[in-house]
């Protein structure tokens, strides 16, 4: 899968222009928040900014800052379509995170859980990857669920976002035939 296709099934999830009242990220636009885009712009930025944002500046934003800039790029192919939409769902250092967490779970660490990418957990995430194959997808994906649930036992005004949080990471579960 290639960073285009990631960013069409990125982009369907996320959709267009949001503004909920409980949303932590407030005004979205393409999942970008207000934040985001006056980061990526270097200047303040108004809810009429976010609403108007273009879909290519989206992409930009999501390909520098998402998957490049985190390098996720060079993370196994198959586990970046789920770190990508992690990235981009929770920042990156998080979704690294999961993967780091996961690769010691498993006992393919030890890999300091620091959120960044680099030469430790490359190798860790391609062992662990390559010998776990889909299950690792699995525990990826477990690890995401439960940080749901614990954003939502820390402020249970979150739940109402619980079930579309569990369908994004469910997304990414696979089907395995034992």
């Amino acid at each position: 899968m290639t960073i285009n296709d990631m960013l069409t099934d990125l982009l369907a999830k996320e959709g267009g222009f949001v503004n909920h009242p409980d949303d932590k990220g407030g005004a979205t636009n393409f999942g970008i928040t207000h934040k985001t885009l006056s980061d990526y712009l270097n200047k303040p930025v108004s809810v009429d900014d976010v609403k108007s944002l273009k879909i290519e500046t989206a992409k930009d934003i999501y390909k520098k800052k998402y998957y490049k800039q985190p390098k996720i790029d060079r993370l196994p192919t198959e586990l970046q379509p789920f770190l990508f939409d992690a990235a981009v769902n929770h920042g990156p250092r998080r979704a690294i995170r999961f993967l780091q967490n996961a690769c010691n779970q498993y006992n393919f660490g030890p890999i300091d859980s620091d959120g960044l990418v680099g030469p430790n957990t490359c190798n860790k995430a391609t062992e662990c990857y390559t010998a776990l194959n889909n299950w690792m997808m699995v525990a990826l994906v477990n690890e995401r669920q439960r940080f749901y649930v614990d954003i939502v036992d820390k402020n249970p005004r979150q739940s109402v976002f619980l079930k579309g949080w569990f369908n994004r990471a469910n997304s990414f579960m696979p089907v395995i035939s034992v």
